[in-house]
């Protein structure tokens, strides 16, 4: 049974966007190749990944590279959004774990389950407190996204079942990614000084000082 509220791998896919419906369209080619050809085919939907080497368009990485340079941290809409932020270290397990011990045909939900849910509001509020950065770096902007959801949630039951817990508290994996990223600066840097800029200017209506 899903928890509350949650998807199981039994629900019917309502994706709101093209591009999540062609991750939805995917996954069925995928699992179509199983069921005609007998191919060894499982699918993994995992919630939202964050951790070392995300490219910088991503919300944590954007706001935690932001905040290292004292620059804005655009957050739409009140910041009201729930995601389910997964590790990806614990992600990379979860899907080890799958060609270890699942079966063929399968589908497995992967994510972090936080109790509480968090808001985008609260993992920025978080990224602030583990960078030392301000909270007056927070520039509230209108609108969102078309297609944009409000919760992205999902049951993992399924998954747990196959004996996998993710091993970080979001607080401890906020942590290490500001770490990361502070130790790195030399990987992030070079990507936001480049074509990154076109991509920020497109979505976020301004250009990034230069540093």
């Amino acid at each position: 049974m899903a928890a509350p509220g949650m998807p199981d791998e039994g629900s019917t896919l309502e994706p709101s966007s093209p591009y999540s419906a062609s991750k939805a369209g995917a996954d069925h080619v995928a699992l179509s190749f199983a069921r005609t050809h007998g191919l060894d085919v499982m699918v993994s939907r995992c919630t939202n990944n964050y951790g070392p080497f995300q490219y910088p368009e991503k919300l944590i990485p954007l706001f935690i590279t932001n905040a290292l340079d004292s620059l804005p941290l655009p957050l739409y809409d009140g910041g009201g959004q729930i995601r389910d932020w997964l590790r990806v270290e614990d992600h990379c397990e979860a899907l080890l774990l799958m060609l270890e011990k699942g079966e063929t045909g399968e589908i497995y939900n992967v994510g972090a389950n936080q109790d509480p849910e968090r808001t985008n509001l609260a993992i920025t509020q978080m990224i602030l407190a583990s960078t030392g950065a301000s909270e007056s770096l927070i520039e509230h902007r209108h609108g969102l996204r078309p297609g944009h959801d409000q919760r992205y949630a999902v049951s993992t039951e399924k998954m747990r079942g196959l004996g996998w817990n993710p091993r970080a508290e979001i607080e401890e994996g906020i942590d290490e990614t500001v770490r990361w990223y502070r130790e790195n600066r030399s990987w992030w840097e070079k990507i936001k000084s480049g074509a990154y800029r076109e991509f920020y200017e497109a979505h976020y209506g301004r250009s990034i000082p230069k540093t």
